[in-house]
């Protein structure tokens, strides 16, 4: 055996983030492989510690970059559970709208980014353009097209725009017509099927013996696992959504459910702006006064949202001062984006590995937190 040792990242158009996996390779296939995550170093955790209540909302969307708006959401849950703080109505709707954005463009962008490992880079083309288009509504509403800082304990931090709904009614009409374009081009292309159909699976024991959530586990155990059904938060409980699952979880199967989630999140979004409440406050005052001064109630407290990824889970401790105690965040990548590379790419070929990476959604920054 001629064992060579082969750097994955982070530079190479695969790749995913701040990331690289070694790999010891005989020829082209993978024997061993160890993923480095330690390219950011930025300690989100401690800092998150070391920041006052309200000043962590600057911080916390980094710690995933393509989707920041679920650590906005997650740490609001957590603060508003340990303070004893309701939501207003009308912010319960916004933030449904905001996260169901954001998964549309997350979704996107990672079928999009299958162009880079198999050389399909019409597809990113296309993709990047859809997913730009959301940010614009990003931009419109928060001011900002990546770091919104727009979901806050308490509520949002302003109303909806005059005429926002029409447009994200319109990106939303737009993006269905471009749809099946998109779908014909990346599920049904021939090179696709013959990189993805069959390769990198996911059976149902490893998904358990990691604790994968999301797509994977969906797509191989045909469970309807999604905390906005299962345990419904903001007003998820009140608007009509599938969850797409299969039985085989191979690649492709795991791009296909990602395909039919955009479908259901549009639904979701309609059904928020029809439902949405017009008139009422959007968020309530939680720290009167001196924001800088403002503590949280001592306890501890695990909130928890479906990202694109799966479970995204904050375990917040509060000693009753002005900072976190403690802050531990349960990335939903974190099972198959460094348990899942170190135990199942043995035997994969080298150029498998970025498809791990992509149809797995692996974010990086969850990882080295």
């Amino acid at each position: 055996m001629n064992e060579v040792k082969l750097f994955l990242g982070p530079q190479h158009p695969g790749m995913h983030g701040n990331y690289s996996v070694h790999m010891y390779v005989d020829g082209d296939i993978i024997n061993k492989s160890r993923p480095t995550p330690g390219f950011l170093h930025r300690g989100f955790e401690k800092l998150m510690e070391r920041r006052l209540w309200m000043g962590n909302l600057a911080l916390i969307p980094r710690i995933c970059v393509p989707e920041p708006d679920i650590n906005e959401m997650v740490y609001a849950m957590g603060v508003e559970a340990l303070a004893g703080i309701d939501v207003p109505e009308k912010a319960h709707w916004i933030r449904m709208l905001v996260l169901e954005l954001a998964r549309i463009a997350v979704h996107t962008m990672s079928l999009g980014f299958i162009g880079g490992p198999t050389g399909m880079y019409t597809a990113t083309y296309w993709a990047i353009a859809q997913r730009d288009l959301i940010l614009d509504l990003f931009e419109e509403l928060s001011g900002a097209r990546i770091y919104h800082m727009y979901i806050i304990p308490g509520g949002v931090r302003k109303d909806l725009p005059d005429g926002f709904a029409g447009h994200v009614l319109e990106k939303m009409a737009e993006l269905e017509t471009k749809l099946p374009e998109f779908g014909e081009l990346i599920l049904k292309h021939p090179v696709i099927h013959a990189r993805a159909k069959d390769n990198i699976m996911l059976p149902a024991e490893v998904v358990w013996e990691l604790g994968v959530t999301g797509v994977g586990m969906r797509s191989a155990t045909g469970l309807a696992n999604d905390l906005r059904k299962v345990k419904p938060y903001a007003r998820y409980d009140e608007v009509e959504f599938e969850v797409p699952v299969a039985v085989y979880s191979d690649a492709l199967t795991r791009l296909n459910l990602k395909f039919r989630e955009i479908y259901q999140s549009i639904s979701i979004v309609r059904q928020v702006l029809e439902k949405m409440p017009a008139d009422g406050p959007v968020n309530v005052p939680v720290s009167p006064g001196n924001a800088l001064r403002w503590t949280v109630p001592a306890g501890m407290v695990y909130a928890a949202v479906e990202s694109s990824r799966g479970e995204y889970g904050y375990f917040i401790v509060s000693d009753g001062r002005e900072k976190p105690y403690r802050i531990a965040v349960r990335g939903a990548s974190y099972p198959q984006g460094l348990l899942g590379i170190e135990k199942y790419l043995k035997g994969y070929r080298i150029d498998d590995a970025s498809l791990w990476m992509d149809t797995m959604g692996v974010c990086s920054p969850e990882i080295d937190r």
